[in-house]
């Protein structure tokens, strides 16, 4: 792995736990979104351990029938591996204002990326510069409740 993954891969860990220790110390009253879109909580399933899995994103796209999030790991050319792990898995959980949902992930097909990601963009403009960053078409992840 080249020294620039690492250092990738080490800042968005380090991100993600001192997002969750901010809203942990403060009840989840601090960070509840950022740049507007909520934060949620998704647990996957290791597609390697088999070990539930947890990470802090946010949801451009947010209403009682979907979660919308984006696999953008910041314009990365590797995908993130909670993307990775709910392609293996696509059951997973999310956390959203407190609530935990059992919901189903899937990747958007192009005709539903096309109509979602001007939203995306409009959400977070800071998506379009990472999509222009990598050769990687950026899935944008529809999460809906299970039935």
């Amino acid at each position: 792995m080249a020294l620039q993954d690492k250092v990738m891969d080490i800042s968005v860990k380090g991100m993600n736990l001192g997002h969750r220790f901010i809203r942990g110390i403060t009840g989840g009253r601090v960070l509840s979104s950022v740049s507007g879109m909520p934060v949620v909580e998704l647990r996957t399933i290791g597609r390697k351990s088999g070990q539930q899995r947890s990470c802090l994103l946010t949801a451009p796209i947010h209403d009682e029938n979907r979660t919308v999030v984006i696999a953008s790991k910041g314009g990365d050319d590797r995908h993130p591996d909670w993307y990775r792990n709910l392609v293996a898995e696509p059951n997973v959980e999310v956390v959203i204002e407190g609530t935990t949902r059992q919901m189903r992930a899937r990747t958007a097909s192009a005709a539903e990326k096309k109509e979602l990601w001007p939203q995306v963009v409009a959400a977070y403009k800071s998506y379009a510069s990472y999509q222009r960053r990598t050769d990687r078409d950026i899935p944008v992840v529809i999460l809906e409740p299970r039935s």
